[in-house]
């Protein structure tokens, strides 16, 4: 079967994307940007094809896509920072019934979240908004609603790891005896795709949850004890949302909008109501406790596929980061270093492949912790992102503090751009460089000052970046950096 997949580069997409090719299907993955796909490993697989869609712009001809068997929608806006982000959803749901009503899809699958509370979280009721508007087409809709979803990388999964190791005695709000039914990254895959082309579900929509019923304190404890860790948690009632946010911000490695829409969503319960979906798929959910384990076995084996850090929002209607994968050199400032490689090129390739996260910066580690405390300390994202594999990155990943615009493995060429906090905007690249039969590493760091401010902040910062910008540069040019 041919299959529609929107949001193929965000967290469900990345792991629903294999499971449909081991099931023999042929994919259409739907992108903002072709060149953001990954281009490594199962991205390779000649059942993928790439449809480049706007969702909330002027839409293309579906003369690509006619022959659809079924859609999936995964689109979702839960860290966009949009005050209307409510008529972003909308809208991107009605254009994307308006791309596929001409195609011969039979099914559109949502996933969704849970919303049988009568009072509900403005991301919760937008999302029961874009379910009511799917469900207008005339192609039946199955839903799939669950609440937090357990695995590695998830947003849920990570903020309570973050706590939980970071933090042996909390004190904590009153949302934390906010009950829910944690459910397995592995069996929302399992439902996913056990509803494709199923016509007993077409026109229905299923709650989804795991065996347990647990408060997020609950949650909270027994992540620790999988984790074997003694913690232990208070609840205080004078902890108002915006504390909540900052303290959720400060801990974790959420962004502020994140935390926001985290604290306003954790206040609503979200208990699944009964249903036949369990026994109609053969699928047994697995327990809290079981999927945390899961969770480790993935990152312990560097094998974490997809994380929410690395998915920009599709609904989001700020596509400014995509303008800027051409370097601007027109009243910029630049720190430019070329170094010669003595060694094997491949292993310094490697280095620069390998950059960001516990690796650090080959160069002045404790300069760059302090940039990410005083980033985080102003509302920025800081160092605490990380990054989603030590070995492996992709365009469009987080690095730390940075964007990864480029991932070009055939030119040897990665490409940052900065996301923290700055009076202006900044680039960092690095490429393997081969002239009159010697290797060479060039290393670019690009900064487009605004106004006054960005002029001073980047002659302030200039005796630090002749330091960290050269010692980096040769560091990466040793086959065995210095730590």
């Amino acid at each position: 079967m041919k299959i529609l997949l929107t949001g193929a580069t965000g967290y469900i997409g990345k792991r629903l994307l294999p499971v449909l090719l081991d099931e023999g299907h042929e994919v259409v993955c739907c992108v903002r940007d072709k060149d953001r796909f990954p281009t490594e490993g199962i991205y390779t697989d000649p059942k993928i094809s790439l449809f480049e869609v706007d969702f909330l712009k002027e839409l293309p001809s579906s003369e690509d896509i006619l022959e659809i068997d079924a859609a999936y929608y995964l689109i979702h806006s839960m860290s966009s920072g949009k005050s209307d982000f409510s008529t972003l959803e909308e809208t991107s749901a009605r254009n994307f019934i308006k791309l596929i009503k001409p195609t011969s899809a039979q099914q559109i699958i949502y996933l969704t979240g849970i919303a049988n509370e009568k009072d509900l979280s403005k991301h919760l009721a937008s999302r029961k908004n874009v379910e009511e508007v799917l469900g207008e087409s005339e192609i039946p809709l199955t839903s799939i609603r669950a609440g937090i979803i357990v695995g590695s990388g998830s947003a849920s999964f990570e903020i309570i790891r973050d706590l939980v190791e970071k933090l042996p005695v909390m004190i904590t709000p009153k949302w934390l005896k906010t009950r829910g039914q944690p459910i397995a990254i592995r069996d929302i895959l399992k439902y996913l795709s056990g509803v494709l082309l199923r016509k007993e579900t077409f026109g229905k929509a299923y709650d989804v949850g795991g065996p347990d019923i647990l408060t997020y304190k609950e949650m909270l404890l027994q992540f620790a004890e999988v984790r074997g860790l003694k913690r232990y948690i208070f609840t205080v009632p004078v902890m108002t949302p915006r504390l909540s946010s900052y303290w959720l911000y400060f801990v974790t490695s959420t962004s502020y909008r994140l935390a926001v829409n985290l604290v306003d969503s954790m206040k609503v319960e979200v208990i699944p109501e009964q249903n036949d979906l369990d026994e109609m798929l053969g699928i047994k959910p697995i327990p809290y406790k079981k999927a945390v384990e899961l969770a480790f076995q993935k990152i312990e084996q560097n094998n974490v596929i997809s994380s929410w850090k690395d998915s920009l929002a599709s609904s989001y209607a700020d596509n400014s980061l995509l303008e800027h994968i051409t370097v601007p050199t027109d009243g910029c400032f630049s720190d430019k270093r070329l170094k010669k490689i003595k060694g094997d090129p491949e292993k310094v390739f490697q280095n620069i492949w390998s950059i960001g996260g516990t690796k650090g910066w080959y160069y002045g580690n404790w300069m760059w912790k302090i940039r990410g405390y005083l980033d985080k300390l102003v509302g920025g994202v800081g160092l605490r992102r990380g990054r989603t594999n030590p070995n492996t990155i992709n365009t469009g990943d987080t690095l730390d503090f940075w964007r990864v615009l480029a991932a070009d493995r055939k030119n040897k060429r990665l490409l940052l751009y900065a996301e923290m906090k700055l009076p202006g905007e900044a680039w960092l690249e690095f490429k393997i460089l081969e002239k009159d039969g010697e290797n060479y590493l060039q290393q670019i760091a690009t900064f487009r000052p605004v106004g006054l401010a960005g002029r001073l902040y980047w002659y302030a910062v200039l005796p630090f970046h002749f330091f960290v910008f050269d010692g980096m540069a040769e560091n990466l040019t040793l086959e065995h950096p210095k730590p």
